[in-house]
């Protein structure tokens, strides 16, 4: 914003201010988050000369030197273990885009709420002011020892996945880019139950994934290991198959990992027949072409705040719709995966999350549905306490059992 909006002038004053926070004063959004969301507060209080010798100098000097002398004590006492960086740099926030640094903190901040809520573990905003990856994997690295898991964050791809590959490799503390992997386990956890309402294993499904970015390679992942039938994934230009020309490193291996028969047409011309749509890239899909899919078809439609395919629409068509408005049923939020995974890889003191884990996760969010599970009702609400233990004991027990 210029400094004609009073917002970014080095001489603002608190007038000027005062008039730009008087816009947004019929708006409850930006009452929840003035003065931000999140402090920082001791565990023990300080109100003796003991206290403090204690909290400070020079009863810390005595910890320090058992940290120093065995770094494992660290895990008993420091805060590390149990604090999650949530990092970005604003490359790819939300619907919004590439907005920056500053402007995507808001957001992080929003992430550490959630840690707290629903794992109870503190998480601290760290936003980037480079895109550059390399900084950005030199800088995580470089604070690595202030925190027990790094939550990578609104990063765009295909940047998002060198960053993660690499963090992971040289970290020995949870990394996962929640874009990714969060999106992906949600996701499966929903297929996992629309199959059971309608009597199919995931075998037998033929899955159209629309948007080969962060989430749509993730899920095409976990979706893979899962052991899903057959699956097509749709860029921009179609369906990615052998003879493309100019494709990412990733892209290549989408090809080489789907799409077996080769088809070389567009994504609408994919959905013909198909089982499964997994919309996770905007733009709209016209009734025509989710009406050509398979009888007891899905359609799971997930871009904010307007979904690819109109949910009443869909469901004139589809047995099970799934969208990622929290005003609809069968929400895909990933509220519903990453605190559970952060806590149970950090109950477990894994130095990773790996594939395993994933599917573990998704598989304890579909039987926190149980027997209840029906068309409108494939994923648990992202207010539903249940989940993040589950997720968290299943992830947990998951670690300890490949270790």
């Amino acid at each position: 914003m210029g400094a004609e909006q009073g917002l970014t002038s080095h001489d603002a004053g608190p007038d000027t201010v005062t008039r730009a926070a008087d816009r947004f004063a019929d708006d409850p959004a930006f009452a929840v988050h003035e003065d931000g969301k999140l402090v920082v507060r001791p565990t023990r209080p300080i109100t003796s000369i003991d206290d403090l010798a204690l909290t400070y100098t020079p009863g810390v000097a005595r910890v320090s030197s058992a940290i120093a002398t065995d770094p494992g004590l660290a895990r008993r006492y420091t805060w590390a273990p149990r604090v999650v960086a949530v990092v970005s740099d604003g490359t790819a926030v939300l619907g919004l885009g590439d907005i920056g640094p500053a402007a995507s903190l808001p957001v992080m901040e929003g992430k550490a709420c959630l840690f707290a809520e629903f794992a109870g573990l503190s998480a601290v905003p760290v936003v980037l002011s480079t895109t550059d990856t390399d900084t950005i994997v030199e800088t995580v690295a470089a604070i690595a020892p202030s925190f027990g898991g790094i939550n990578l964050e609104d990063i765009s791809a295909p940047r998002c996945f060198e960053i993660e590959a690499r963090l992971r490799e040289r970290l020995d503390i949870p990394v996962m880019h929640d874009d990714q992997h969060g999106t992906a386990i949600v996701v499966l956890a929903a297929l996992r139950n629309a199959a059971r309402v309608t009597g199919r294993e995931l075998s037998d499904l033929r899955v159209v994934i629309a948007g080969a970015g962060a989430a749509g390679i993730a899920t095409t992942k976990i979706l893979l290991e899962a052991g899903v039938g057959e699956i097509a994934v749709a860029d921009s230009r179609g369906v990615l198959h052998g003879g493309r020309d100019g494709l990412t490193p990733v892209k290549q291996w989408v090809v080489e990992h789907t799409n077996a028969s080769g088809f070389a047409g567009t994504m609408i011309d994919a959905l013909r027949g198909a089982d499964v749509y997994v919309g996770l890239s905007g733009g709209s899909v016209p009734e025509s072409a989710i009406a050509s899919m398979a009888d007891g078809a899905f359609v799971f439609s997930l871009a904010n705040p307007t979904p690819e395919v109109d949910p009443e629409m869909a469901a004139r068509h589809a047995a099970v719709v799934a969208t990622g408005r929290s005003d609809l049923p069968n929400q895909i939020n990933n509220v519903l995966a990453f605190p559970g995974v952060f806590r149970g890889a950090i109950d477990a003191g894994a130095t990773a999350i790996t594939e395993g884990m994933k599917l573990a996760a998704a598989t304890a969010i579909a039987d926190v549905v149980g027997d209840e599970v029906r068309p409108d009702y494939v994923v648990p609400s992202p207010l539903d306490r249940r989940v993040a233990t589950a997720v968290a004991h299943a992830v947990a027990a998951e670690w300890h059992r490949t270790t």
